[in-house]
């Protein structure tokens, strides 16, 4: 059964933790063993199973995998960079830097939906409100009055729309992971998502950033040209490119910008910085500078996205206000009106 994902903070202390302790001289069984003793009870069991397949001889990688899904692939890939080229502190310590800087730019992100999260239940509450006076107004005709031409009014009225938007809530979620499925897959979420406009630019951005810090941490490390392209399109499944491919091109006598850049829609930016690394030969320092650009642009975007998204809903929620008002009104308007006729 696939286990729940370790949370980010968590994992980014444990391997900044055991990349001190690799680079003071322990050895990796012994620290890895210590680190089972120091999580949460919850994922102690998992952290055991990582320290017996260390003790067994294998590379923390293959360790780290066999904890059914509880960490993400593109750290995984990431330490394997440091198993590979005997670099283990060094990677470990980068890895646990980019997931904290992950940890944050995510809590920024939340920090900026919530107004737009409480505008939209705001929303959803005056519907309910409205549903509700729906069964208390009358019309000339003495019968409820629909307000908001749902055909809900009244307590009953608003136990099915509370069912409704609790079922709405319900099939989001249950589509959530394959949503989530399609986008990694690069099916048609990615293609809607990438087409919408601030939203798209600022996940293309994101995965930017994603793709630029695993290929400078891989050719930090100074492995070749295939394992790079390899870990960097596990990090960024919207940019993969097949390494066998990107490699043939290579050897055929084009850069690694033109292999990039022969299936098309690759960041003009990364291929500029692949260009001049390759003619400096600081590739990874290159794409490093690229990475908190990429992720700033993501933040703002998605900032400004749930901003937008907040507007709506307080648009939403002065509409239907001034719809209440125009209809209530309307039917006092038609009482006086029948009250002045001649008899």
């Amino acid at each position: 059964m696939r286990q729940r994902r370790l949370p980010d903070g968590l994992l980014a202390d444990v391997l900044g933790r055991l990349s001190i302790a690799l680079a003071a001289g322990v050895d990796i069984r012994r620290a890895v063993a210590s680190e089972a003793g120091r999580v949460p009870a919850r994922w102690r069991a998992t952290f055991e199973r990582v320290a017996a397949g260390v003790a067994a001889g294998e590379p923390l990688a293959t360790a780290l995998g066999r904890t059914d899904g509880a960490v993400a692939p593109a750290v995984l890939g990431m330490v394997a960079v440091g198993d590979r080229t005997g670099r283990d502190a060094e990677t470990l310590a980068a890895i646990s830097a980019s997931l904290v800087e992950t940890v944050t730019a995510r809590r920024t992100l939340v920090a900026t939906l919530v107004p737009a999260a409480v505008r939209l239940a705001a929303a959803l509450v005056v519907i309910g409100v409205l549903i509700v006076l729906s069964g208390v107004i009358r019309d000339l005709d003495g019968k409820p009055l629909d307000i908001l031409g749902l055909g809900l009014a009244g307590p009953r009225g608003l136990v099915v729309y509370g069912c409704s938007v609790a079922a709405i809530v319900v099939a989001a979620v249950c589509a959530l992971p394959a949503l989530m499925n399609s986008w990694q897959a690069r099916g048609g979420v990615r293609r809607i998502v990438e087409h919408l406009p601030v939203v798209g630019p600022a996940a293309r951005a994101a995965e930017a950033a994603r793709w630029c810090r695993a290929a400078a941490l891989a050719a930090g490390a100074g492995m070749d040209v295939g394992s790079v392209i390899a870990l960097a399109s596990q990090a960024a499944p919207g940019l993969a490119r097949d390494p066998d491919t990107v490699t043939e091109r290579l050897r055929r006598g084009g850069s690694l910008a033109e292999a990039l850049a022969a299936e098309g829609g690759f960041p003009a930016e990364v291929l500029e910085a692949l260009g001049i690394g390759a003619e400096t030969g600081t590739t990874a320092e290159s794409l490093g500078r690229l990475v908190p650009v990429f992720e700033e642009r993501a933040r703002r975007g998605f900032a400004a996205a749930a901003q937008g998204l907040g507007w709506v809903a307080w648009g939403a929620v002065a509409g239907l206000v001034i719809l209440l008002v125009v209809r209530v009104m309307g039917v006092y308007v038609g009482i006086i009106e029948q009250a002045g006729r001649p008899l």
